[in-house]
């Protein structure tokens, strides 16, 4: 062979190898990712210790909420946490066990609940919702939803007068220019008959949708990527490290090889960055649901009760109740308390509820500035980030996908990207 046909052989090798990509987790995150990297040709295999769907992208609230651009770092937040935390009724709680664990996060906390720093996350949380619709519609044109997919909008509610905290929540979308529409107590009837008149006004959302079943969305995604040839492992990744700067995974028993890496396995992605040795201050807001079984039609769309801190939303299983933040890492027990609170708010909004069914707690990986992390390993430069999404995963899969695929491509997204690297905790 000539030279000359060498360099072509050369070249057209290259061209027709397909890097390999392994993603460590099998959530919405991380099939999402998958899908868009396939799409750009590359060989993708799905790594999780569970069967894809069976953690929080099971058991989430089902909303898509392109308007939630506004977090918990909030300037009016730290005057109602006291409250909060003493409240059995209250949104937020606090195992007692993991306050020194929880120090450090709540400290940046603090640091993050200025007038400057809340707009701040308002706004890129903004840049990224408000292209999560678009980006899922990409991934829906190749399955059947069957109806899976509502776009009935999605209601709350406060019963509390004093509008402190509501009025900034619907200014600062004023200037994000989210399609909100001002409730009165008649219109919420009106939308929502079945609702007690407990409420003083309401916020409608009407370009929201929600998932009547969001585990069957997730494996009829999950099993689009099968049959592109994407491969799935249920192994869990013990170790990770590099061979010749290439990631390497260790399971129990056995060894893989890939060209670039994705982390994005949500709350306990923790325990591999810090293999990678960079130090991101990732927690977890434990969530909480049951279910009312053969409620579904009580109401129409998703309704948030913001006082409390719930909501509820029609599905498949039931009518599903969700709700409360608590801090307590991933070891502790679940708290009968927080459900009780569940089963306990859900019959002040709705009358003639049976026994509730299917407790469940699952894990929101949250950063004390309520930004995801999306891109690069400080220290390595093909090992990507996709985790942090809070209690917005969910609406977030999607176009966090979307973005981490364009990323390992080389493309441009025309977005401002800095905010959500992980070097911004160095």
């Amino acid at each position: 062979m000539s030279p000359d046909r060498n360099f072509y052989f050369f070249i057209d090798y290259k061209m027709q190898r397909k890097e390999r990509i392994g993603i460590i987790g099998a959530g919405i995150q991380g099939v999402c990712t998958a899908l868009f990297l396939q799409k750009k040709g590359f060989d993708v295999t799905l790594f999780d210790r569970d069967e894809p769907g069976n953690a929080a992208s099971y058991g989430n609230a089902g909303h898509f909420s392109p308007y939630a651009s506004l977090q918990l770092n909030r300037t009016d937040i730290l005057s109602d946490v006291p409250s909060m935390l003493l409240s059995s009724r209250g949104p937020l709680a606090l195992k007692w066990n993991y306050i020194p664990k929880m120090l450090p996060w709540f400290a940046r906390f603090i640091f993050n609940c200025s007038k400057k720093k809340m707009m701040h996350t308002a706004k890129y949380m903004h840049q990224i919702l408000d292209l999560s619709l678009d980006a899922y519609d990409e991934l829906f044109q190749e399955i059947d939803l069957d109806g899976l997919v509502v776009s009935n909008g999605i209601i709350y509610v406060w019963e509390n007068k004093g509008l402190k905290s509501r009025e900034l929540e619907i200014n600062i979308r004023n200037e994000l220019g989210i399609d909100q529409q001002i409730l009165k107590p008649k219109e919420i009837h009106d939308l929502e008959p079945n609702i007690k008149p407990f409420y003083h006004g309401g916020v409608f959302y009407k370009t929201a949708k929600h998932a009547k079943n969001p585990k069957k969305i997730l494996i009829k995604l999950f099993d689009i990527f099968l049959q592109k040839g994407g491969k799935f492992l249920k192994l869990n990744i013990k170790d990770l490290n590099f061979d010749e700067k290439k990631p390497v995974l260790r399971s129990e028993s056995q060894r893989f090889i890939f060209d670039k890496l994705v982390i994005a396995c949500g709350a306990f992605s923790k325990k591999l960055t810090d293999k990678l040795h960079e130090r991101i201050p990732l927690d977890t807001e434990r969530g909480y649901h049951v279910h009312f079984k053969n409620h579904e039609n009580l109401v129409s769309r998703p309704v948030v009760w913001s006082d409390r801190g719930f909501g509820i939303t029609p599905m498949e299983q039931g009518l599903r109740v969700v709700g409360t933040v608590e801090f307590g890492g991933l070891e502790n027990s679940p708290s009968k308390s927080r459900i009780k609170n569940l089963i306990l708010n859900a019959k002040d909004m709705l009358d003639g509820l049976p026994e509730h069914k299917d407790e469940w707690l699952g894990f929101r990986p949250t950063l004390p500035d309520f930004l995801p992390v999306l891109g690069p390993s400080k220290n390595y430069k093909n090992v990507f980030y996709s985790f942090g999404h809070h209690h917005l995963g969910w609406t977030l899969g999607a176009i966090s996908g979307k973005i981490i695929s364009k990323m390992i491509s080389g493309e441009n997204t025309n977005l401002d990207l800095q905010p959500y690297s992980s070097i911004r905790f160095s």
